[in-house]
């Protein structure tokens, strides 16, 4: 299975962003900062939308995450994470790691915002773990960073079968939050990955972005690509089910 994790920054890439989707054929996709809305054919001056990443997927499975929503152009706009899929989705669950899912109306609000944790179950046995790390100024984060990290590690820890976890989780692997998830590899920090942001935002080399497997997942190549589709690199892993 050939496997992309990639925060999306709203789809503001939109026209690199969905052709890199197109000319590459993944298995399974987590997204973060996903949009979408009733009124797709607005939105999609702006941005890329969940349908048209999926359109270029070629992927039919999905399940989605709002993490907050906006009211615009007499309609809203929602914002989130999404697991697109070939193989079918048999169950989900999804929890709030963090805050309440809210309709914003200010900058301010967008930094108080819900983050959510995604787990679904795929029919050939795969679990899928999406999840959009609470964010603070520090890669290391903070004790809300932890407790956040703490529910998603309560959700998963348990889960039989293989497992692969996927995130821009806005800690490095050094981080105290990241001692959550000791129970699965961590392949950005196996494969000495010290930087997964773009440059298009955040002028530093910090690698927020993570995928982690268990012990009945083999992995085959895990890199992290230098393209410009959002303001966080792309990381791509093969994967057999052992």
């Amino acid at each position: 299975m050939k496997i992309l994790q990639l925060n999306v920054w709203d789809g503001k890439v939109s026209g690199a962003l969905l052709n890199f989707i197109e000319q590459n054929d993944f298995d399974l996709i987590c997204l973060q900062e996903a949009v979408w809305s009733p009124k797709n054919d607005i939105l999609e001056v702006f941005s890329a939308s969940v349908e048209q990443i999926k359109t270029a997927s070629r992927l039919n499975y999905e399940s989605r995450a709002t993490n907050y929503t906006i009211q615009a152009f007499d309609s809203e706009i929602h914002q989130g994470n999404v697991i697109l899929s070939r193989t079918k989705i048999v169950d989900e669950k999804i929890i709030a790691a963090y805050g309440e899912e809210k309709t914003v109306s200010s900058s301010q609000e967008l930094l108080d915002h819900c983050f959510k944790a995604q787990l679904v179950k795929l029919e050939n046995g795969l679990n899928v773990v999406n999840y959009h790390g609470y964010w603070v100024p520090s890669p290391v984060g903070d004790e809300t960073t932890v407790a956040a990290m703490q529910k998603v590690a309560q959700m998963i820890k348990n889960t039989d079968g293989p497992l692969v976890m996927c995130g821009d989780l806005n800690v490095i692997h050094e981080s105290p939050a990241m001692r959550q998830l000791d129970f699965l590899k961590d392949l950005t920090h196996e494969y000495h990955i010290n930087n997964t942001l773009s440059g298009l935002k955040f002028d530093s080399n910090i690698a927020c972005d993570h995928i982690l497997v268990n012990d009945q997942i083999k992995v085959l190549d895990f890199k992290v690509l230098d393209v410009i589709i959002s303001d966080h690199k792309p990381l791509i892993a093969e994967i057999d089910l052992q």
